[in-house]
C-alpha cells in the first residue's frame, strides 16, 4: 500500500511526468494524484486498461462504462493516494471533457468521506492480532469486514501458529497432486481386479459391478462433487452472517472467511494452508469411506481433491492473474472482484458460475448509463 502522504503534498505537472517516464502508474481524479503501480496485477481490467490511463483523470472511468466502481473500489482506491495536483488540473490532460461531466455525476456525499479518510485509525488496532479483537465489533462487523484493505491481516501472537495460517500457493499443487495420482493409480488397480460391487439397497440381494471402465466417470463425477461443495461451504458457511451478539461466531467467520475480505490481494493466504487442509481433507475421505465401496469412494474422492486443487489455484489466479479480455478466466476474475467490492451477497462460484445459475445466485446485471 502507498504511505499516506503529508496532508499538504503536492506534485507538479513536470514531476508526475517524470514518475510516468520512470515506469509508474499514476492517475488522477480532479487534482487528487494515486499511485496505482502496486495494483496493476489485481485490476480486474487488466494491467494495460490501467497503462493505458496513466496520467489521465479515471473519473468518468469510475462512473462508467462499462459499470460504475462501488463504494468499497471508491474507498479502495483512497489507499493509493500520494497527494494533490499543482495547478489548474482541467488543462493537464487529454480526457478533461470526460473529467468534466463527471464532476457533475458522482455522488455528491461520497466526496468529502473520501477526502477525510484516515487509513491510520479504524475499528482494530492494526498492530496488534486481529482474531481476538473481531468478536468485539458486534453490529459493526459484518460492514467492517466487507470494507477492503491492502493492509496484511495478523491473526495470532504466536508466529508458530501464525505460520500455519499462511502458505504460498504452490504448496496446494506439490502437497496434493501426488496424493491424487497415488490414489487414482491405486483405486484404478483396484477396480481392475474386477471383483468391486456397488450396492444399490440396504442390503447384498441387489448390487452392480464395478469395472475399471467406470474409473473416468467416477472421477469426473468428484470433479464435479467437488464444484458443488465449493459452492455450498462459499454461501452457507463462509457467508453466514455471525449474530452480533456472539463473540465467537465472529471470531470463527473471520478466521474461515472473514479475512479473506477484509485484505482479499493478502497472496499468503489466497489459498488453503497445509494444516487446516489436511483435516477438512481427512473429514471428506473418511465419509466417501464410509458411504462407497473403498475403490468406489477413493475414486470419487480423487476426482474431488483434484478438483479442489483447481479450485485454489484458480482462485489464486482470479487474485493474481491478467487473463486475456475475453477469456473465461478474464470474465470469471470480473466476476470474483465484484463479489468482493460490491455483491457479497451473491456470485459464490470461484472455478464456474454453473451453480449460480442453478440455485438462482447471480450477481445482479449492472444497467448500461445512456450515452447523451
Amino acid at each position: 500500500m502507498a504511505p499516506a502522504p503529508p496532508p499538504d503534498t503536492s506534485f507538479s505537472l513536470a514531476e508526475v511526468q517524470q514518475r510516468l517516464a520512470a515506469g509508474f502508474c499514476w492517475v488522477r481524479c480532479g487534482a487528487r494524484l494515486y499511485d496505482l503501480t502496486g495494483f496493476l496485477r489485481q485490476h480486474p481490467g487488466g494491467e494495460q486498461l490501467l497503462r493505458a490511463r496513466a496520467g489521465q483523470d479515471v473519473s468518468a472511468d469510475l462512473d462508467g462504462p462499462p459499470h460504475r466502481h462501488s463504494a468499497n473500489a471508491r474507498l479502495w482506491l483512497e489507499q493509493y493516494y500520494v497527494g494533490e495536483l499543482q495547478g489548474d488540473p482541467q488543462s493537464s490532460t487529454e480526457n478533461e471533457a470526460a473529467g468534466s461531466a463527471n464532476t457533475q455525476k458522482t455522488d455528491s456525499a461520497m466526496e468529502p468521506k473520501l477526502k477525510v479518510v484516515d487509513w491510520d485509525k479504524d475499528l482494530v488496532d492494526w498492530q496488534k492480532p486481529l482474531l481476538w479483537q473481531v468478536g468485539h465489533l458486534g453490529e459493526k462487523y459484518d460492514e467492517w469486514v466487507h470494507q477492503p484493505v491492502t493492509r496484511p491481516i495478523r491473526l495470532f501472537n504466536s508466529n508458530f501458529i501464525e505460520s500455519l495460517t499462511k502458505t504460498v500457493w504452490y504448496s496446494v499443487p506439490v502437497i496434493w497432486i501426488p496424493l491424487v495420482l497415488y490414489l487414482s493409480w491405486s483405486y484404478y488397480r483396484t477396480l481392475a481386479q474386477g471383483n468391486v460391487r456397488l450396492f444399490t439397497s440396504f442390503t447384498t440381494e441387489y448390487s452392480v459391478a464395478m469395472p475399471e471402465s467406470v474409473f473416468p466417470g467416477l472421477f469426473v463425477l468428484g470433479m464435479l462433487f467437488w464444484s458443488l461443495i465449493e459452492y455450498l461451504i462459499h454461501r452457507f458457511l463462509f457467508h453466514m452472517k455471525p449474530p452480533s451478539k456472539s463473540y465467537y461466531l465472529i471470531t470463527l467467520h473471520f478466521i474461515m472467511h472473514g479475512q479473506h475480505h477484509k485484505a482479499p490481494f493478502d497472496e499468503s493466504r489466497l489459498v488453503f494452508p497445509p494444516a487446516p487442509a489436511s483435516l477438512a481433507i481427512a473429514f471428506f475421505y473418511s465419509i466417501s469411506q464410509l458411504l462407497l465401496p473403498e475403490a468406489v469412494g477413493g475414486t470419487v474422492f480423487a476426482g474431488g481433491l483434484l478438483g479442489y486443487v483447481l479450485y485454489d489455484m484458480t482462485h489464486y489466479y482470479l487474485h493474481f492473474g491478467s487473463p486475456h479480455k475475453g477469456s473465461y478466466l478474464y470474465n470469471m476474475k470480473a466476476h470474483h472482484v465484484k463479489h468482493h467490492f460490491a455483491h457479497q451477497k451473491s456470485g459464490f462460484g470461484i472455478s464456474t458460475k454453473f451453480w449460480d445459475y442453478f440455485f438462482h445466485t447471480l450477481m445482479p446485471e449492472e444497467p448500461h448509463p445512456k450515452m447523451q
